[in-house]
C-alpha cells in the first residue's frame, strides 16, 4: 500500500505542476486583449493586441532551447531536478507577468518585462514534457504505460477548462473596466499561490531514472541504431497533426464570432467543451493504448481526425448554432487527443532511458513551436486570402494525412508484444 501512495503522490506531482504550466500559458491567450492595453498601449487597438499576440508566440520561439537544455538536463541529473527546475522557472515567469506594472507606470521596461517572462514561461514548459513524460512511463507499471503517460494531456485540458471558467466567472463579476485594469492579474496569481503545493509534492518525488527498463524487444536493440534521428523527424510530423487540430479546436472561439457570428459566450463554450473532451480523449486513449497496442489507435483515429475535420466544418457551416459547435470541437477533440495518448507513449518508448527526455522534448517542442505558435495566423491568413470558411479544416486534413503517413514507419512499442507487423522500414 505504501508503494501504491508513494507511485499516487509521485502522479499527483507531475500532472499537477504540468497544468498550473498549461493554465499559465493558456491564460495568457485568453486575457490577450488586456494585456495588450496595459504594456502594449496604441492609438489603434488592433496594433496592440497583434504585439500581445506576438509576445504570446514568444514563448514557443523559447521552446526548443528549454528543451534541449532541461531534456539533457533530465537524461543526465535525473527526472526530479529537471522537473523542479521547470517548476520554479514557470514560477518565476508567471509571478513576473502578475507583478509586472504597466505601461503607464514604468514605459518601455514594461513590455520588455513583458517578453523576459514569456520567454522563461516558454523555456519552463519546453523542459517539463520530456521529463515528466519519462517520469510518467518510467514509474508505471508495464501494463499501465499509456493510461499514465495520458496524463500528460488530461492535465492539459483541465487547464483548458479551469482557465476558461475562472476567465468567465471574473469577467462577470468584475465587468469590462476593472478587468482591464487588473483583474486579468487575478489567474496569474493564482496559478503562482498553487505552486508551493506543487514544489512540496515534486521534493518528496522518487527518481526513475535508474530504474528506468532498458528498450523492450519491439524496439531497436541499442542506442546507436540508425533508425533513431529518422524516429526524430518522424515524430515531429505525428506531434505537428496534433498540434494543428488542437490549435485549430482552440481557434474555435475566434472563428464562432468572426465567422459564424455568434455570440462570445458560445466561443467560451466552445473552449470549455475542448478542454472537457480533452479529457476524456486522453484517459480513453490511454486505456486503448494498453490494451490493443500504440499503433493502432495511434494510426487509425488520427485518420479518423484527417476524414472527419472538413465534413465537420460543412455541417457546422449548415448549422451554425450553438450546439453543433459544441459538438464538432468536442468530438474533433476527443478524436486528436484519443491518438495523442497512444502516440505519446510510442516516442517515448522509441528511445532508451538515457536520450529519452531529451529526444521526447525536442520531437515535441519543435513539432508544437512550428506548427501551434503559427496555426491561427495561418488559418486566419488561409480565410481571408481564400474567402473559404472551411480553410482551417483542410489545413487540418493536410497535416493530419502527414500525421498518418509517418506513422505508418512507426513500429508497434507495446512491451513484449507487436499487434501489427510494421509497414515500413526507413
Amino acid at each position: 500500500m505504501s508503494q501504491f501512495r508513494e507511485r499516487q503522490r509521485a502522479i499527483a506531482a507531475v500532472v499537477t505542476c504540468n497544468a498550473l504550466e498549461v493554465f499559465d500559458f493558456v491564460t495568457y491567450a485568453f486575457f490577450a486583449v488586456q494585456i495588450a492595453r496595459a504594456f502594449f498601449p496604441s492609438t489603434q487597438p488592433q496594433a496592440g493586441l497583434l504585439l500581445s499576440v506576438a509576445v504570446f508566440g514568444v514563448g514557443f520561439i523559447a521552446r526548443p532551447l528549454g528543451s534541449v537544455v532541461i531534456g539533457y538536463y533530465a537524461d543526465r541529473a535525473g527526472r526530479k531536478p529537471a522537473l523542479l527546475l521547470t517548476a520554479m522557472l514557470m514560477t518565476i515567469g508567471t509571478l513576473g507577468l502578475a507583478l509586472t506594472p504597466s505601461y503607464a507606470a514604468i514605459g518601455f521596461f514594461a513590455p520588455m518585462l513583458v517578453v523576459a517572462c514569456r520567454l522563461v514561461q516558454g523555456f519552463a514548459l519546453g523542459g517539463e514534457i520530456g521529463p515528466s513524460t519519462a517520469f510518467l512511463l518510467e514509474i508505471a507499471p508495464d501494463e499501465r504505460r499509456a493510461s499514465y503517460v495520458s496524463l500528460q494531456f488530461a492535465s492539459q485540458g483541465v487547464a483548458t477548462v479551469l482557465a476558461g471558467a475562472i476567465g468567465a466567472a471574473l469577467s462577470a463579476a468584475l465587468g469590462a473596466q476593472a478587468m482591464a485594469a487588473w483583474g486579468w492579474r487575478v489567474p496569474f496569481a493564482l496559478g503562482a499561490l498553487m505552486v508551493p503545493v506543487a514544489l512540496y509534492l515534486r521534493m518528496a518525488m522518487p527518481e526513475t531514472l535508474a530504474a528506468a527498463p532498458a528498450p523492450g524487444p519491439a524496439r531497436a536493440a541499442t542506442p546507436t541504431t540508425p533508425w533513431r534521428p529518422a524516429y526524430l523527424a518522424l515524430g515531429i510530423c505525428v506531434v505537428a497533426g496534433g498540434t494543428v487540430a488542437t490549435y485549430v479546436g482552440n481557434y474555435m472561439a475566434t472563428y464562432s464570432t468572426t465567422v459564424l457570428r455568434l455570440p462570445t459566450t458560445a466561443g467560451l463554450l466552445a473552449t470549455m467543451a475542448v478542454g472537457l473532451a480533452t479529457i476524456a480523449g486522453a484517459l480513453a486513449g490511454g486505456r486503448l493504448a494498453d490494451s490493443v497496442g500504440r499503433w493502432p489507435p495511434m494510426f487509425w483515429l488520427r485518420l479518423a481526425v484527417a476524414v472527419a475535420t472538413v465534413p465537420a466544418f460543412l455541417l457546422l457551416l449548415r448549422s451554425p448554432d450553438v450546439a453543433t459547435l459544441l459538438a464538432v470541437s468536442a468530438v474533433l477533440a476527443f478524436l486528436n487527443t484519443a491518438s495523442g495518448s497512444g502516440a505519446l507513449t510510442a516516442l517515448c518508448e522509441l528511445f532508451p532511458p538515457q536520450r529519452r527526455a531529451t529526444a521526447l522534448a525536442i520531437v515535441y517542442s519543435v513539432g508544437v513551436s512550428l506548427f501551434g505558435g503559427s496555426t491561427q495566423f495561418v488559418v486566419t491568413w488561409l480565410i481571408g486570402t481564400t474567402g473559404d470558411p472551411v480553410a482551417p479544416a483542410w489545413y487540418v486534413m493536410a497535416a493530419n494525412c502527414v500525421a498518418v503517413l509517418a506513422t505508418m514507419f512507426l513500429p508497434e512499442t507495446r512491451p513484449a508484444q507487436s499487434r501489427r507487423p510494421r509497414v515500413a522500414s526507413v
